[in-house]
């Protein structure tokens, strides 16, 4: 996977999971918040996508169910990046076509781990 987009409303938690993937050989770019990850998908077809859940507005399932019904974004790969722990949480998005759930805070090992389990590395 050469090229991830990574929607989080939080800057310095997106800024630092780009970061993470260039060190990982993957070209990323952010998108804060659901807006602008809805802007950037309307004229973009990423290769990957890690997504937040706990996002003001439009939240990170419904991206996921939005990306699920888009044909074309629907078979893009999709890292959910989350400090919701919940196994409701992990089931919904699950079910809902994400391919891993990382738990917040992320270590570069568990970046990798997830991005190889998803064969996106």
């Amino acid at each position: 996977m050469s090229e991830a987009i990574v929607i989080d409303d939080n800057r310095n938690t997106a800024d630092a999971l780009v970061e993470m993937l260039k060190l990982l050989g993957v070209d990323a770019r952010s998108a804060y918040g659901s807006s602008s990850a809805m802007a950037l998908l309307a004229e973009h077809t990423p290769p990957l996508i890690l997504l937040d859940v706990n996002m003001p507005g439009v939240d990170g399932l419904e991206i996921l169910a939005y990306l699920r019904r888009e044909p074309r974004l629907m078979k893009v790969p999709v890292l959910i990046i989350t400090s919701d722990d919940q196994p409701e949480t992990k089931k919904r998005a699950m079910e809902g076509g994400a391919q891993a759930m990382i738990i917040k805070p992320i270590s570069l090992i568990q970046l990798e781990s997830a991005l190889k389990k998803a064969g996106a590395l």
